[in-house]
């Protein structure tokens, strides 16, 4: 069972901008080579929704393996090799500590549920079980055409894409691109790149006049998520642009005359070439990634980094339309190097979290929460914070703490989720869950009931057979409104 404290008050190496527009169409987007973006638009299915309590997700994903243990699940009572060097500090739920260093975590505590016994086996640094729910180890990390789909790509699947608003964005780069390693799990997998996210760019960088970064000594990543190859290119005007769509348009009318049985695909390739479309002309999601709309006091407030700026894009593309959001926190030690270690901390891990991460994660944490619910945000928008894994109980010779996915948090908060909850516990090291295990496909249904979505819905696979959405997992219903 879980412990309910306090109030029940709910309060990115691949393709960059290499293609520009080329005959009226974009090239080159979601992340896998060769995907256009009409492709990857599009959507189709009709999903049910029944008892929503969230319309939209904004999914935080800690690329690394974030240390729970230090941040909201401390063993005070524990050896030194084992507690750290972090204090445990009150929030406003009675009874439950945060780290010294997440003092706004700590004051809005009764805003969320604390997943205190994530477990998998399915292998460190393996992406698939978070976003896809699927569990079993994969012989490596890359995509495959044959894997789980992830939950943004299902979303679309059933419930489509209405004109010029993708369901599912993925910022600020394809996942492993700051390692030149495109890694398994935000993708349409068996149902197709069609599916897939709507992908940014970005140039991460950090401030020169810093010393350089390096294991163990990471800098703050500053950048702002861009739409790739979105910007005309030079002489094209919206009038040549409609010329070339009505050109292409009486291609389409031919092929349609020349192939009937052809029809419906075509229908489907009409709906993804017109989003493609609506994202050069009419502005909408374009604004939404200006932050020049935004007062720089806003700005500040979510921080100003690249991740700061990628969830309060994440709040504008909510408002815009788009129903889920992920923003990961990403290394870069591959085409640059500015951030080492991200959350993936084996050496230095208190010095990081405390100079680096913990305070940027704090304010930017802060910052979503409260633009949320001063623009009436937060009651219909889902909050989930994971890792693909956590970090060994025992510290090791360099300060650090090494890969395990044995036992981990996660956080969930917003809509349909009751605050100042406590569920699952791990044991007097972090090392193994004590009580109530999670899978992170518990993880999964728990999104997608609050979204509406039987978790036990199923899709077909490569082969067409029929598989559950959220891999057998269950929602969490004790911490679910």
């Amino acid at each position: 069972m879980p412990t309910k404290l306090g109030s029940p008050r709910q309060g990115c190496n691949g393709r960059t901008r290499r293609q520009t527009l080329q005959a009226g169409l974009l090239g080159g987007l979601g992340g896998l080579p060769g995907l256009g973006l009409t492709q990857l638009l599009s959507a189709e299915g009709d999903g049910q929704i029944r008892d929503a309590k969230a319309k939209n997700v904004i999914f935080i994903f800690l690329l690394g393996g974030a240390a729970t243990q230090d941040m909201y699940d401390l063993k005070p009572g524990a050896p030194a090799e084992i507690r750290g060097e972090f204090q445990p500090i009150a929030t406003t739920v009675p009874g439950l500590q945060v780290c010294e260093h997440l003092p706004r975590l700590a004051r809005m505590a009764d805003q969320f549920a604390f997943i205190r016994s994530v477990t998998h086996a399915a292998g460190c640094h393996n992406c698939l079980p978070c976003y896809t729910g699927y569990d079993l180890m994969p012989p490596d990390q890359h995509p495959r055409p044959t894997d789980a789909p992830s939950i943004g790509s299902v979303l679309q699947y059933l419930q489509g894409s209405p004109a010029g608003a993708p369901q599912y964005v993925y910022m600020p780069n394809w996942l492993g691109w700051g390692q030149s390693f495109r890694r398994a799990g935000p993708y349409g997998g068996f149902l197709g790149r069609r599916f897939d996210a709507l992908t940014t760019e970005c140039s991460p960088y950090y401030d020169r006049e810093s010393f350089a970064p390096s294991p163990g000594n990471p800098q703050i990543v500053r950048g702002m998520p861009q739409l790739p190859s979105t910007a005309l290119e030079d002489g094209m005007t919206i009038d040549r642009l409609n010329s070339r769509r009505t050109l292409l348009a009486r291609i389409d009318d031919e092929r349609r005359r020349l192939d009937v049985a052809a029809v419906a695909g075509l229908a489907s390739y009409d709906r993804q070439q017109q989003q493609a479309f609506d994202l050069l002309t009419s502005s909408r999601l374009r604004r939404a990634f200006d932050l020049s709309q935004e007062t720089p006091q806003m700005v500040q407030r979510y921080g100003n980094t690249l991740f700061g700026n990628s969830t309060l894009i994440a709040r504008r593309l909510i408002e815009a339309g788009v129903r889920f959001v992920n923003v990961t926190w990403d290394l870069f030690w591959g085409p640059v190097n500015v951030d080492y270690d991200a959350w993936d901390t084996h050496t230095n891990n208190f010095r990081i979290l405390k100079n680096n991460k913990l305070p940027g994660f704090d304010q930017t944490m802060e910052a979503l929460m409260t633009d949320l619910s001063e623009r009436g945000l937060l009651s219909e928008t889902l909050i989930v914070v994971t890792s693909e894994m956590g970090r060994t109980p025992k510290i090791n010779a360099n300060a650090g703490r090494d890969h395990w996915t044995n036992c981990y948090g996660s956080l969930l908060a917003g809509a349909g989720i009751r605050g100042g909850t406590v569920y699952g516990a791990s044991d007097a090291q972090a090392a193994w869950v004590a009580d109530n295990p999670v899978r992170p496909a518990d993880l999964l249904a728990t999104v997608y009931r609050s979204l509406g979505i039987d978790p036990a819905t199923r899709v077909p696979d490569h082969t067409g057979r029929p598989v559950e959405i959220a891999q057998g997992g269950h929602e969490i219903r004790d911490v679910m409104v």
